[in-house]
């Protein structure tokens, strides 16, 4: 269409396993819940909650299991892992920036990171379109991913 529409999930969980303090080789596991998609508007959510979508009734999650991360350049990887939607698996590469590690005012250890990609929403069986009275369609096939997350160092 003519805009980008972005939308996120409330409820998800996510982590990361390493063996050292460059995350070379860690291992991520993403786990969002669909019935918890938010885009700002409540018909177009309900929408990609319905059939037509993601159809969280019969897939309530969408998951992420890493298979590699790769440091490619300085603070620059690759993740490749197995991404889960409506019960498709597919292999998917992501870009990610290390932030770097510190720690907090409260004494917690904190890792950031900035993820991105680019998908095929088909790929993963979510078909459904409209056309407009121009002839456009109304969902682009490409789905962009941006997350900046941070993950907690737990004791051991």
């Amino acid at each position: 269409m003519i805009s980008t529409v972005t939308g996120y999930f409330t409820e998800f969980s996510s982590t990361v396993e390493a063996d050292n303090d460059d995350f070379t080789n860690a291992r991520v596991d993403f786990t969002a819940q669909i019935a918890s998609i938010s885009t700002g508007q409540e018909m177009r959510d309900n929408h990609l909650k319905s059939d037509d979508f993601f159809n969280a009734e019969a897939f309530p999650t969408m998951t992420f299991r890493s298979t590699e991360l790769a440091k490619t350049s300085g603070h620059h990887y690759t993740l490749t892992g197995d991404l889960t939607i409506r019960n498709i698996t597919k292999t998917v590469t992501l870009d990610v920036e290390f932030g770097g590690i510190m720690k907090d005012p409260y004494g917690n250890i904190k890792a950031g990171f900035e993820v991105s990609s680019v998908l095929n929403r088909k790929e993963f069986g979510l078909l459904w379109n409209g056309i407009t009275e121009a002839g456009g369609v109304v969902v682009s096939d490409e789905v962009k991913i941006y997350a900046n997350v941070q993950y907690v160092k737990q004791a051991s």
